[in-house]
């Protein structure tokens, strides 16, 4: 059949999370149906993109978003109540353009992405599936908490905002997904549990363990603008170091990903590399003995620890990051509960090599067993032929 897919970006390169998730939703449902694709983009189109989703796409339109127009659209959302995040993407004439697209494929399905596109199709009447991915609004009260006063003022309000929205959208779409438990208990909708888990998955064959000498002790990955990221690897750096240095003074820990920002720029020190964007994120896996994600705010899946432990390596998260996971404490995985529990839990991985096995082992069967893009892609495909 026909597939309609709207995403708020482009889904190459997989630099972000959301991206992530996209590309291999659109490659495992090509199988089954006809994919059309429409993008908006606010950033230049990278130069492989086209080739790599044709792959997989019957067509694709992407629609650039032009600066004036995102302006107009955050002026627009301060007046008529809409999430921020939703005006950011909401324009008129791409809505035209969305219409006019639709009305000439005259898809099976409609497919959106997050609730920043869903604004567009709410009123259509085809079938449609949400992918909530995240609880963008629990993701924004607690950014809130690391801001300055200004920004603290704005996100309680953009949180306030997209709890209703996400509460209001989802009566527009015959199914809903997300990517995990705790997020879909967050919707405020009375009906959440008719929300579809459906957990990001890991290719195993990109991402399997590989003989290294590592350089560095602790990595750290992702994108290294996302504020979730920049809070984490401040944890890191400034509260968990400092405790790790008691134990040993050696440490090196390397920070990688795409568009570091200023204040994780700050953190380079002679034990610290910021790497920035890496071609093949791989490289940064092998040249590390432990993974560490002291997530402290955001949401979701952390496709950052599904990565590592397909490579082997042991990992060490929050709780907060654990409860989408659902790793088992102390079997396939660590967690840490302050900055000197992480040193020590660190330090006792370094040291002891057959605790440092087991976990490893054990994070590696879980994602083996459990992650895998076909399996979860394949509880979408059949949600969309239920619809019909």
């Amino acid at each position: 059949m026909k597939l309609f897919v709207l995403l708020s970006r482009v889904p190459y390169p997989l630099e972000k999370g959301d991206k992530l998730r996209a590309f291999h939703h659109i490659r495992c449902l090509s199988k089954h149906h006809e994919i059309h694709l429409f993008c908006l983009n606010d950033t230049d189109l990278h130069p492989l993109a086209i080739e790599e989703l044709e792959k997989y796409c019957k067509s694709i339109t992407i629609v650039r978003m032009k600066k004036l127009s995102i302006y107009w659209g955050l002026l627009r959302a301060l007046f008529n109540g809409l999430p921020f995040q939703v005006g950011f993407f909401y324009h008129p004439f791409i809505k035209k353009k969305i219409e006019a697209k639709i009305a000439k494929i005259q898809p099976d399905h409609i497919f959106c992405q997050l609730i920043r596109v869903a604004e567009y199709v709410k009123g259509i009447n085809i079938p449609k599936t949400l992918d909530y991915q995240d609880v963008f609004s629990k993701g924004a009260e607690r950014m809130s908490a690391d801001s300055s006063f200004f920004m603290e003022l704005i996100l309680k309000i953009e949180a306030k905002r997209i709890k209703k929205y996400e509460r209001d959208i989802f009566d527009y779409f015959n199914n809903k997904i997300i990517i995990s438990t705790p997020d879909r208990d967050a919707i405020d909708h009375p009906e959440n549990e008719r929300i579809h888990v459906i957990p990001n998955g890991v290719d195993m064959n990109f991402f399997c363990p590989a003989e290294s000498k590592p350089h560095y002790d602790i990595l750290f990955t992702g994108n290294m603008a996302y504020p979730p990221n920049v809070n984490g690897v401040e944890f890191l750096v400034n509260q968990i170091l400092p405790e790790l240095k008691k134990y040993r003074q050696d440490i090196k820990i390397l920070i990688a990903g795409a568009t570091p920002n200023k204040r994780v720029m700050r953190l380079a020190t002679d034990g610290v590399t910021i790497s920035g964007w890496v071609k093949d994120i791989r490289t940064c896996y092998c040249d590390a003995k432990i993974f560490v994600a002291p997530m402290q705010i955001g949401t979701g899946l952390q496709n950052k620890l599904l990565e590592a432990m397909a490579m082997k390596l042991p990992c060490i998260t929050s709780g907060l990051a654990n409860n989408a996971l659902f790793a088992t404490e102390d079997v396939e995985i660590l967690v840490g509960y302050s900055p000197d529990d992480y040193a020590k839990k660190i330090i006792m991985l370094l040291e002891n090599a057959e605790t440092y096995n087991r976990i490893a082992q054990a994070g590696f069967l879980l994602v083996k067993n459990n992650y895998n893009w076909e399996i979860q892609v394949e509880k979408i495909h059949r949600l969309i032929i239920q619809a019909l």
